[in-house]
């Protein structure tokens, strides 16, 4: 896989080629990519405004922190992306509750001790200690609860002493 830099040096079309090229096997995976890339030119949460749910404004918040749209948080909690609106104007269904609640805890965590402007940074940064996964992993395999563990873990300010 290229990296970073050789991705940009290359031009969209030629990009989007090898892309194609490497997954067309895949048309989900495709299409999920397709997605994100209309998520993230949208910018964070999509720039949609949210009236209703606690639940839903928590979602809008930490998508904000975060600096995910629409079609990412979508993708990472294996909705698509109309359920996901909908989770954002009624509000999140009970089957989600926890993972969204989990998301929230750790935003407060991140938000309290880091500056918000780096936070994007961190939740994408490999943690050595959880086997080189970032938060943001963590969030999309679905195990919010080791979400919030390891948010706890990097403020244990006690271990420190020990």
């Amino acid at each position: 896989m290229p990296t970073e830099t050789a991705i940009q040096k290359l031009r969209p079309e030629e990009a989007a080629e090898r892309v194609f090229r490497a997954r067309k096997q895949d048309s989900a995976w495709l299409d999920r990519f397709t997605e994100c890339l209309v998520g993230y030119r949208q910018g964070p949460a999509g720039g949609t405004s949210l009236t209703a749910g606690q639940s839903g404004s928590d979602l809008v918040r930490a998508l904000g922190v975060w600096q995910l749209s629409q079609a990412k948080a979508a993708g990472l909690f294996c909705v698509s992306r109309q359920a996901f609106a909908k989770w954002l104007q009624r509000g999140v269904p009970a089957d989600h509750a926890v993972a969204v609640a989990d998301l929230k805890a750790a935003t407060d965590l991140l938000e309290r001790y880091l500056k918000r402007d780096r936070i994007p940074a961190v939740v994408r940064r490999p943690i050595p200690r959880l086997d080189g996964v970032s938060l943001l992993d963590l969030l999309g395999e679905g195990d919010t609860n080791r979400l919030l563990s390891a948010c706890r873990d990097m403020f244990d300010f006690e271990r420190a002493h020990r």
